[in-house]
């Protein structure tokens, strides 16, 4: 057997039914081995590299599974590095083989040969070289186990060419013993619980954030259960979106730079923050000093490093989520904090009336907060949307009720405009059953279109929604508010002409141009098997509020 149908078979033992990638010189006999193998194993090919990344991350955020990507070496490879940092900012779990030339030629500044393991070993959980056709089992064994263990992540595999076409006389493919590198309960974490115990229960105004790690251990049963336990409002992050169902009167919304009022106000209200898979970034603290300064803050998650980085907390619990939340509420009592929890709902309904109010002022433009809550209210939330960056992102997430985790798949970390098309494609593949949106910005749109390409060739029931309002919006309304007004390279002009690029594509595509055509454009599309584009002109000049000024503390958002 050659190292390439070795690789393959490999991959076949660890559940793998799709590969996303890009045929290339140094990866030829992978290509070639697959060639007998498609019964095995779906490869979708992609317009570019980078598209094959966000695909397979999309995959893997949308089915809780290990997402594949394949490229050639030297450009090949490097394409899929603003996809590799993506999923490693959002702790998703993607394998990327890289080709590699011949070892033998390795350093020579050989044709399409790059040090990729160099290139993307800071954004990586770990990167190996495969130096031998007899090593491919325990490699791919290692990179699957590290990538689904602890913190979730990305791992990069480079092959090179002549270990692939290598032979091997007998190959074992035994039984693989894939447990999971939890770091196990000691004394000390059982101090821990006990202490956050007796926090919790001296608590009155407690508030719960939660994050990504909460839908990476499948913990969202346990986090419910837990909030009702304690009687307390919650916020999720961008990456925690999902993991509390958001029609629950106890989900206050996000929380900081464009978070809502209620949240930010719980924040500084709170005497304490349960922290539970979350990391604390810049856009959620803003102003450090002021951020939760009424309240004990007890932090929770897997990776020990998020502790004590952003912002100093009182009480670290470290470990699987799922497994936390199981003991916490066995040993629980049940709260009450009704005087607390009215005060939240109060804040929410009036919140929600001034937004209504707000917007109803506002006739004769394109509502993307309408289109927004017509989506949810058409689908009842039962499909998956994924977003790129900017002003899109927000609104999505601030107006889409998601009620269950894996549903909205985002760039939060590194804030990748063009990952929402691809990370479509992988969620369409690996969930066929469900209907896939993805909510793009005109300039979000351009930079990864090229994937329409990918959509069509494989007819993957994709709705794209571009709000086009001919400009980079968020960075525009920056400019706006907070640069005088000097609108340097962000207004876009009309000079993509997207009914044509669908056309052209062979892809049906529709146009918003008043809040009357909303519903009935989106309730046709989504009747539709098939991709469809619907360009909404959005005016310019509508913003994403409520916003914190940069040095601002987050309870004094503007909108």
């Amino acid at each position: 057997m050659k190292g390439a149908k070795m690789l393959l078979e490999c991959l076949v033992q660890h559940g793998v039914d799709t590969i996303f990638g890009y045929p290339g010189g140094a990866v030829l006999p992978i290509y070639d081995a697959l060639y007998d193998m498609k019964d095995k194993i779906n490869h979708i090919i992609t317009a570019h590299e980078q598209g094959a990344s966000h695909a397979a991350d999309g995959y893997a955020r949308s089915t809780g599974k290990v997402g594949v990507a394949l490229a050639t070496s030297g450009p090949g490879a490097t394409n899929t590095v603003t996809g590799i940092a993506t999923a490693y900012m959002d702790s998703v779990p993607i394998i990327v083989f890289a080709g590699q030339v011949p070892v033998s030629l390795v350093g020579k500044d050989s044709f399409q040969e790059v040090n990729i393991r160099s290139i993307t070993g800071t954004i990586t959980k770990k990167t190996f070289t495969i130096d031998k056709v007899e090593n491919i089992k325990s490699v791919i064994d290692e990179a699957f186990k590290i990538a689904t263990s602890g913190r979730k992540g990305p791992v990069v595999i480079e092959v090179p060419k002549n270990v692939q076409v290598s032979e091997i006389s007998e190959m074992s493919l035994n039984s693989i013993e894939n447990e999971l590198i939890y770091d196990l309960f000691s004394n000390k974490h059982e101090n821990a619980l006990n202490k956050a115990i007796k926090i919790i229960e001296n608590s009155e105004r407690p508030m719960v954030y939660a994050g990504g790690g909460v839908v990476s251990s499948g913990a969202e049963d346990e986090l419910s259960k837990f909030v009702d336990k304690l009687d307390t409002p919650i916020s999720c992050s961008l990456m925690g979106t999902g993991a509390f169902p958001q029609d629950r009167d106890n989900y206050t919304g996000m929380l900081g730079m464009h978070g809502t009022h209620t949240s930010n106000q719980a924040i500084n209200d709170c005497d304490l923050l349960i922290a539970i898979g979350a990391r604390f970034s810049d856009r959620v603290i803003s102003k450090v000093s002021t951020f939760a300064k009424n309240a004990r803050i007890i932090h929770i998650d897997i990776d020990e490093k998020e502790f004590g980085k952003n912002i100093d907390v009182d009480l670290t619990i470290k470990g699987d989520i799922k497994n936390i939340l199981e003991k916490l509420n066995s040993s629980i009592k049940n709260q009450n904090h009704s005087k607390w929890m009215r005060k939240i709902i109060s804040s929410k309904k009036n919140e929600e009336l001034k937004i209504e109010n707000n917007d109803s002022e506002k006739k004769d433009y394109v509502s993307p907060r309408h289109i927004i809550e017509t989506l949810y209210e058409l689908t009842g939330g039962d499909c998956i949307v994924t977003t790129e960056v900017g002003q899109n992102q927000i609104w999505t997430a601030q107006y889409f009720k998601f009620l269950k985790p894996r549903t909205f798949l985002t760039s939060g970390g590194l804030g990748t405009m063009g990952f929402g098309l691809g990370a479509a494609i992988g969620a369409c593949v690996g969930n066929p059953d469900k209907r896939v949106i993805n909510v793009a910005g005109d300039g979000s749109f351009k930079m990864n279109c090229n994937e329409l390409a990918t959509i069509s060739k494989y007819k993957l029931p994709v709705i794209q929604l571009v709000l086009n309002n001919n400009s980079l919006g968020m960075v525009h309304q920056w400019q706006e508010m907070f640069y005088n007004r000097r609108y340097c390279f962000t207004e876009l002009t009309d000079d993509v002409d997207i009914l044509k690029l669908g056309e052209a594509y062979g892809i049906k595509t529709l146009k918003i141009e008043n809040n009357n055509e909303i519903e009935d454009c989106l309730r046709f599309a989504l009747e539709k098997r098939e991709p469809i584009i619907i360009e909404c002109s959005i005016d310019i000049n509508e913003k994403v509020f409520p916003i914190v000024p940069p040095g601002a503390s987050i309870t004094d958002s503007i909108g």
